[in-house]
């Protein structure tokens, strides 16, 4: 049996889309774009919707949008040192510097009670992430930020489906980023997803997502043949070569959001699928602790079904590359869960971290994996999952009772 992490299906609808689109001509950033935003607005339970080109760009855009509201290159950006290298790399990208907090092992997110040490006079944003669909400490990280006056943007990328004491991630701070990559609950292959309800920062984001453009409108007539701006020759040329700000090139094309909008009439589908699986293995893994642990989900929350992740635990003598190694010649696909950005990921060197200055981060850069629980997997793919770790459990008692 093989069990992949991933999967992913395009749907009759998108199919349909796709070739109505290249039928049409028009294949950049047009009425489909428009349509995936106003629904996946609608599924988080937000008023503005902003599509980009990629889960890193709505991270670094949703900051370099603070530029317009006070905020100077060279501020500071609050992250947790765990997380996937584009949280780390999004603050980089929008001018900002990273200032990095530990995280908690039982729950993978931010250390909320160390981020008010981090807080300097230059610190600017809070960005949480709900790292395996886990709920970061919104309420304690809300209550700090609002002290500060500093802003909170959620790295949502996995956390379709998150819960925190009723509300959905995405309307949990001042905005939300979202990732549409392919591994994810809801896809346009590539993509991302910006999501709050305050009018300016969904403009100054539209404006950003097209090399800083003065148009910023929540629909462009201009995308429409027959259509006429009144705005375009306001300023006495042509809007949209008038560049209000420093901007990027992130917009969603209209192919892409032809797939997310066929994945999102599914989305109810998967997300029930992929909670079965989470919490079926969520409570049986219990059997294997302590050697191996997993999340645990609080009555105030919902885990979104992400991933199973799966920490060794110190006291097992366990080797996750053995153990990666046993589970891949099984036919079983894992990933490592990600690494402390600023002591083992070269490219944050220059900041001058130190190995053992984040030792959560780094105990799970160096014991974490996660597995895929998407909706292509059944109850038997399971239970074969967990005989394969019952299996290298008792490889390993065989082998300690033999020496």
């Amino acid at each position: 049996m093989r069990l992949s992490f991933g999967t992913i299906s395009i749907p009759e609808k998108s199919k349909k889309l796709i070739h109505d689109i290249l039928d049409s001509g028009r294949i950049t950033s047009g009425k489909y774009v428009r349509e995936i935003e106003e629904k996946f607005a609608d599924l988080i339970g937000t008023k503005y919707a902003v599509a980009v080109s990629s889960g890193s760009d709505a991270d670094a855009l949703a900051l370099a949008a603070l530029h317009d509201f006070g905020a100077s290159r060279g501020d500071e950006v609050i992250v947790p040192a765990l997380s996937f290298a584009a949280t780390g790399n999004a603050v980089l990208q929008a001018g900002f510097k990273p200032v990095f907090v530990d995280i908690e092992r039982e729950t993978l997110n931010i250390a909320s009670s160390e981020i008010e040490n981090a807080i300097t006079r230059k610190t600017r944003a809070i960005m949480p992430v709900h790292l395996m669909g886990k709920p970061a400490d919104m309420e304690t990280i809300n209550r700090i930020a609002k002290k500060h006056g500093i802003v909170v943007v959620e790295d949502a990328a996995e956390a379709y489906g998150t819960e925190y004491k009723g509300k959905r991630a995405g309307r949990l701070g001042d905005m939300g980023a979202f990732s549409l990559y392919a591994a994810h609950v809801i896809t346009a292959i590539e993509g991302g997803m910006i999501v709050t309800d305050n009018k300016d920062y969904a403009e100054v984001l539209r404006s950003l997502r097209s090399h800083g453009r003065a148009c910023k409108c929540e629909k462009c007539v201009l995308n429409i043949s027959s259509g006429h701006c009144k705005k375009r020759f306001q300023f006495r040329t042509d809007i949209r070569f008038i560049f209000e700000r420093i901007g990027y090139s992130s917009k969603m094309n209209e192919l892409e959001a032809a797939i997310a909008l066929g994945q999102l009439e599914m989305y109810d589908r998967i997300i029930k699928k992929r909670r079965r699986n989470l919490l079926y293995l969520m409570k049986e893994f219990v059997q294997f602790a302590p050697l191996l642990l997993t999340l645990r989900e609080e009555s105030y929350e919902k885990i979104g079904p992400h991933a199973f992740p799966i920490i060794i635990q110190e006291a097992s003598n366990i080797d996750r590359d053995e153990f990666v190694d046993y589970l891949g010649k099984k036919g079983i696909d894992s990933r490592s869960l990600f690494s402390s950005m600023p002591t083992q990921c070269a490219g944050f060197e220059f900041l001058g971290y130190k190995m053992g200055d984040f030792p959560n981060a780094e105990y799970i850069g160096d014991n974490g994996l996660h597995i895929g629980i998407h909706q292509g997997i059944d109850r038997e793919g399971l239970d074969y999952f967990l005989k394969t770790v019952k299996d290298f459990l008792s490889s390993l008692v065989k082998r300690s009772i033999s020496v």
